[in-house]
């Protein structure tokens, strides 16, 4: 076998609520760690097979087949190995954890050509080309900071994101919104992609299913720091969550809104909401099982410094109000 590939084996059972589904859309279901065109490609050549036998993409299944996956992966992908620095939280053979500064993109694509976290990972272990989108189990998009798992093997990416699919996997962000909420709560609202604006994603009631888990962390005058713990993992899920909520996330450019000042604040804390251009979101713990010794792995990223500059401006602007209203009385 050339150098560049190697083997891959995998079953898994339709179920049953699968019953008169595309065979190409389950098993893109079943093994959602490879690309929809690498499994087309796979089916089409009979390396995925239903009860033993080549089917066609479009052919129903009936639910409690057995689905079997006999591939050759290649170098799956061909971006640049670059160097450029990394904060690892914790690594071995089988995985990395990563606390992904804010401003990394984190695959290459139309305008993002290098210079990404993929480059980064394929410099310290060329070998990671070999695993479906470079091992990379979850994504956190370019301007929300913090931690990320990346598997350097198929065989922990694919348990990684079995747990992923099984809620398993403990994800807390922290989070700035505007408005003061009183208490925390639960968003159990459907996402997809927006009817008219492709780039944005938003509350559908044909959506995906979507659940997120928010909790006060520290009240501000017009402002509130939560802990959001995410349920399930859509695109912009906390973000379109907190606009859904009329509480969008500080400086989030495509769901916040215009800038709201509170009356009276601060020259810092004005300084602050007017320059901090990103959504004051960070990925703050991960806690998975090792896809191999099956460990408990829990990682927690710092604040970054812009974020804790705007906690501690809106801190102190609250203290200061505060003391001002105490005065009058």
């Amino acid at each position: 076998m050339p150098e560049n590939t190697s083997a891959f084996q995998r079953q898994a059972l339709v179920p049953d609520s699968a019953a008169g589904r595309r065979f190409d859309a389950v098993v893109a279901e079943l093994f959602p760690e490879f690309s929809r065109s690498r499994l087309s490609e796979w089916i089409k050549t009979g390396a995925v097979l239903l009860d033993g036998v080549p089917v066609r993409p479009r052919e129903p299944v009936h639910g409690g087949e057995q689905v079997s996956l006999n591939a050759v992966l290649e170098v799956e992908t061909h971006a640049v190995a670059e160097d450029i620095p990394l904060s690892i939280l914790y690594e071995d053979e089988h995985v990395y954890v990563i606390d992904k500064p804010a401003g990394l993109v984190v695959h290459p694509g139309a305008g993002n050509p290098s210079g990404t976290l993929v480059n980064a990972l394929l410099f310290r272990d060329p070998d990671i080309a070999k695993v479906p989108r470079a091992g990379v189990v979850h994504r956190l998009d370019k301007d929300t900071s913090g931690v990320m798992v990346v598997a350097r093997t198929v065989q922990a990416q694919t348990a990684l994101v079995e747990q992923l699919s099984a809620r398993e996997v403990h994800r807390q962000y922290l989070a700035v919104v505007v408005g003061a909420l009183v208490a925390g709560g639960t968003v159990d609202a459907p996402i997809d992609r927006h009817p008219r604006d492709r780039l944005r994603m938003g509350v559908r009631e044909d959506g995906k299913e979507a659940i997120t888990h928010y909790r006060l962390r520290e009240r501000f005058r017009a402002h509130t720091a939560l802990e959001c713990r995410l349920e399930t993992g859509r695109t912009h899920q906390i973000r379109v969550h907190m606009a859904h909520l009329k509480h969008a996330i500080v400086g989030d450019p495509l769901y916040g809104g215009s800038l709201k000042l509170p009356k009276g604040a601060s020259d810092e804390l004005v300084a602050q909401l007017r320059g901090f251009k990103r959504q004051a979101l960070h990925a703050e713990t991960l806690e998975f099982v090792h896809p191999i010794t099956g460990e408990t792995i829990s990682n927690t990223a710092p604040v970054p410094a812009d974020l804790q500059a705007l906690l501690l401006a809106l801190r102190e602007d609250t203290g200061a109000f505060n003391e001002h209203e105490r005065d009058r009385w």
